[in-house]
């Protein structure tokens, strides 16, 4: 852990010395020296880390000597990142007087009162002090670190790295391996699910309990997924499943809450346990259900017993499948049938290991590897997470010496808290290259079970300086691909990816977890209760901490003077002030008002100059102070805004000028934040969600120009208060179209000003997105004609939704656009006819013309389109009458069958359009799948079965629901509807 820290700080002597060349905050004279040979001492005791990390586990004395070269080295990042914060801050007060000097409001005051010191002037006081305060505390760690040097040669460390030279390794691949299928235990599994599906008549209990049992890494979680997830399982229990991590402390009300939620009756005003296990009862009450308890460690009986009574109400045949270590657990939650997992065989344990070391070698490599791989195998002990852990690292090995050296390595001699784990965990932990290793440990900090966002933790890594930032790539995109390869060395698991096949959560393993907390032991806190508050924090770096109510058993957390994570939940009575007075070298800090009635900040926020990370859950403050604005560190801001009353961001937000992500959390839909001006300097803005445009004519106000810079940003842009912009220029000037990361954009056209209604077609025409644009929705556009010349080259736009048009009375050619896949079209309230202009047809077709129309459309809504009456195709254009069609259909002019209208269309729905006379022609060839109709009179008279006009165009299309009532439904296409709904209800979070 030493290591990485070491090589950020020659990283950061690097980044200081360049800005101080370009700065005037230099250091007192003299202490230049001292700086390079603070340096030189730290490339000196950077290349005998590595052996003195691993000698460590052994040596106790060794493992003392890195524990005091690490406390250093937490000071050093502390006073480099104080002289660099310094720096940083001289530019902005630079920046802010050339802009005042600029201002004619501030010329007229210097004039009238010119006896008025100078902020400048006391600033360079401040400077002066500063740096001789900084040179002192580099002196100090000269000391310090001269006697670490002179320690290190009583060792013998064996030299084995320039620093300069290191560069991180990457996996080769990204591909992951699945072994969701488990090795050996197919016959237990075949009678775990008769037993749950009751196929062996055995005699019942109320509530049927089933325990799994058998020592960590050994497979229980994994088995009984593969239970809780069977086909025939979730259809016997229908509905009533649940998924419930326990974990820890039984901790009575989080299981109930568990419960409940997994039923889909969560409510956050139930507090109190016996509320709780009365909801319970009410929601399985004559239900069969089935319930997974997963990892229980509680042996006290008084704690499970107002669960059994309350689950005793459910139906005959319901079942409780608890796994856990100990037998006694399983006798006190009164099994009726308890299963004792055994180790896996040397063969099993042989596949599991040979299906992931050997995933991406040829047949000749498997071949001259295979009897060293058995060899390997043997030493996982049977141990299902061993003979994976140690296959994800034998996959990136291809030499036969690198094998021979895993093999013998010295760590299998040490004896393991978890038998037969650690040493494997070891042996991959110490193959990490060491930034890898600091992001690994740093989930320490978190709870077992916990389920990681895989976004939020990259930028945890990136606030704790985890991510080398030389080379040139995002350091997003870099951390990420840390991420990758932990992942793909089996140091995470349960993943749960978005449509893309991305990862976007997974939890660790809990033997994972426990190596994890013993690579940084006293380090890493987690605190629950009161009764935790005596322990000895002085050098912890990491601090989860929940607290009922203030208490003065507290006092023993202010001891962590070095604190850089902390994660705080507490009650809105609690007075932060006292906290933030403590805790000054944060990094990273999430404060979760449990009550949900937080208070605004208090303005000494700005003591943590060092802060990276600040995340505000539940905000109930009207604002936040101004003084946030002079963390310059800063570079993720999340608030999620509970409070009706906040109104505005503060006014020096341009100062934060290293913000990368900035994260609004906004309850209500129609919510209009005040953004100040400045928000245009923060060009290192990645996630930038919501920009509101102000209606205020004043200088304080935040223009929609002020995007012109910010093309960095990506994922979704929304952008509200359009219905403000009264210059086209300053529209044009955003420079939407240079935005090439964005993939979202959401326009909202409402505002404060009253408007000319061709002032939005101006607006509009102006705002040119990006070409690579996926999806786009566009709000309270108020033009009467809307054909942007930017629309149809937006060839990659899947998803369109257009919404509360009032005065638009012609569509445009939307069958243009290649790509379109979805397209929503809701409360339009003049529009009165749907005509081949909105398929795009601008001209008469020749004999010869081959075009689609519509090409990859899958889904079409129309909602509330109170004045519409026509829908027309081509052939009623053309007086084709009931005939016409424009998709090949019979009785279509020779030259409209080379048209194709809609191939791929699957789904269509027409809520709320009570004027619509009839469907178009071109219906009657498309390969629908879904059709509904709601509150539309005319048209569901049109479409009744058999009787209706419209039901020649509509009756080949499988499922067809009419004002809510079915008049056609596929058997077939329900059932796998049916089928497909099951399947999906997998391990849940």
């Amino acid at each position: 852990m030493a290591e990485l820290l070491i090589s950020v700080l020659l990283e950061q002597f690097a980044s200081i010395t360049t800005r101080e060349a370009k700065q005037e905050l230099r250091l007192v004279v003299g202490v230049d020296e001292e700086v390079r040979k603070l340096e030189g001492n730290l490339r000196t005791v950077y290349a005998v880390l590595e052996d003195a990390e691993k000698r460590q586990m052994k040596e106790h004395t060794v493992k003392l000597w890195l524990e005091k070269l690490k406390d250093v080295s937490y000071e050093m990042d502390n006073v480099l990142d104080e002289w660099n914060t310094a720096m940083i801050k001289s530019e902005i007060e630079k920046e802010e007087e050339e802009t005042a000097a600029n201002d004619p409001i501030v010329k007229k005051k210097k004039k009238v009162c010119p006896f008025i010191p100078s902020p400048t002037c006391c600033y360079q006081v401040h400077k002066l002090v500063l740096r001789h305060d900084i040179a002192h505390k580099i002196k100090e760690l000269n000391r310090k670190l001269d006697e670490i040097v002179r320690e290190r040669g009583m060792y013998g460390f064996e030299s084995t790295r320039d620093p300069t030279l290191e560069v991180v390794e990457h996996p080769k691949t990204t591909a992951f391996v699945d072994i969701s299928e488990i090795c050996g235990r197919d016959e237990v599994r075949g009678d775990l699910v008769s037993i749950l599906l009751g196929k062996g008549n055995e005699e019942e209990r109320s509530p049927y309990v089933i325990s799994l049992v058998g020592m960590g890494g050994i497979g229980k979680t994994t088995l009984a997924q593969l239970a809780y997830n069977d086909p025939e399982v979730q259809d016997h229990f229908e509905k009533n499943i649940m998924w419930v991590c326990v974990s820890g402390p039984f901790d009575q009300c989080k299981v109930a809450k568990a419960i409940i939620e997994s039923l889909g009756g969560g409510d956050p005003n139930i507090i109190e346990l016996q509320s709780l296990l009365k909801k319970i009862c009410e929601l399985i009450m004559g239900k069969k259900f089935f319930l997974v308890l997963d990892n229980v460690w509680t042996e006290d009986s008084t704690l499970w017993e107002p669960f059994k009574l309350s689950l005793k109400y459910g139906a005959q045949g319901s079942r409780i499948l608890v796994t856990t270590r100990k037998n006694v657990v399983a006798k006190m939650m009164g099994s009726a049938c308890t299963i004792n997992l055994e180790v896996l065989s040397d063969e099993d344990c042989w596949l599991v290991f040979s299906k992931i070391a050997f995933s991406d070698k040829d047949s000749e490599e498997c071949k001259q590897l295979e009897d060293l791989g058995i060899q390997i195998s043997k030493k996982c002990k049977g141990l299902p997470l061993a003979a994976k852990t140690l296959g994800s690292l034998m996959r990136f090995k291809r030499s036969k010496e690198q094998w021979e050296m895993v093999l013998y390595s010295s760590l299998w001699e040490l004896e393991d808290v978890e038998r037969g784990l650690f040493a494997p965990l070891l042996l991959s932990y110490y193959d990490l290259p060491s930034p890898f290793r600091r992001c690994f440990s740093y989930c320490a900090f978190f709870p077992k079970d916990y389920f990681f966002s895989t976004d939020e933790l990259v930028l945890m890594w990136m606030a704790q300086g985890y991510i080398n930032s030389k080379e040139n790539m995002e350091m997003e995109i870099k951390a990420r691909e840390y991420f990758e390869s932990l992942a793909m060395l089996s140091f995470f698991q349960d993943f749960v990816k978005d449509n893309g096949g991305k990862i976007i959560r997974c939890k660790m393993h809990d033997i994972v977890h426990d190596f994890a907390q013993l690579m940084t032991k006293n380090e890493c806190f987690t605190i629950n209760s009161d009764k935790e508050l005596g322990l000895d924090y002085k050098n912890a770096h990491h601090l989860r901490l929940e607290i009922a109510k203030e208490d003065q058993n507290l006092v023993s957390i202010y001891s962590a003077k070095n604190l850089r994570t902390l994660n705080f939940l507490y009650r809105s009575d609690y007075n932060l002030s006292n906290l933030f007075q403590h805790f000054r070298r944060l990094r990273m800090l999430t404060l979760d008002c449990l009550d949900g009635k937080s208070k605004e900040l208090p303005d000494i926020v700005q003591n943590f100059i060092h802060l990276r990370y600040l995340n505000l859950v539940n905000y109930n403050g009207d604002k936040l102070p101004e003084t946030i604005c002079n963390l310059c560190n800063l570079q993720m801001l999340k608030i999620n805004i509970r409070s009706d009353g906040f109104k505005k961001m503060p006014q020096g937000m341009g100062k934060l000028i290293n913000l990368r992500h900035l994260i609004l959390g906004v309850s209500s839909l129609n919510r209009q934040l005040e953004f100040p001006r400045g928000i245009g300097r923060l060009t290192s803005l990645r996630t930038l969600r919501y920009f509101f445009v102000s209606g205020k004519d004043d200088n304080k106000g935040c223009k929609l120009e002020e995007l012109k810079n910010l093309n960095y940003l990506q994922g979704t842009l929304e952008i509200r208060g359009l219905g403000n912009v009264t210059n086209v220029t300053e529209a044009e000037n955003a420079q939407l179209k240079k935005k090439k990361y964005l993939r979202d954009l959401n326009l909202y056209f409402g505002g404060e000003n009253d408007r000319r209604i061709e002032n939005d077609a101006l607006v509009l025409n102006a705002l040119e997105p990006p070409r690579d644009l996926v999806n786009l929705s566009i709000y309270d556009y108020q033009g009467t004609t809307m054909s942007p010349n930017w629309m149809m080259p937006l060839t990659n736009l899947k998803r369109l939704t257009l919404a509360c048009f009032t005065q638009l009375d012609c569509l445009p050619p939307l069958g243009k656009l290649p790509s379109l896949k979805s397209l929503k079209i809701t409360f339009f309230m003049s529009l009165k006819k749907v005509g081949i202009e909105f398929l795009g047809i601008e001209h008469e077709l020749k004999k010869c013309d081959k075009i689609k129309i519509f090409p990859n459309l899958k889904s079409l809504s129309f909602h509330y389109l109170n004045e519409w009456e026509d829908w027309i195709g081509i052939g009623e254009m053309r007086g084709g009458g009931g005939g016409g069609g424009g998709g090949g259909g019979g009785g279509v002019e020779e030259e409209e069958r080379c048209i194709t209208i809609m191939p791929h269309l699957k789904q269509l729905t027409i809520l709320y359009s009570p004027k619509l006379k009839s469907l178009p022609d071109f219906l009657r060839t498309a390969p629908l799948q879904i059709l509904e109709v709601r509150h539309s009179s005319i048209l569901s008279e049109r479409c009744q079965k058999g009787s209706g006009e419209d039901w020649a165009k509509i009756f080949h299309i499988p499922n067809i629901q009419i004002d809510g009532k079915y008049v056609q439904r596929d058997g077939r296409e329900v059932n796998s509807e049916s089928e497909s709904s099951s399947s999906t209800m997998n391990l849940p979070g």
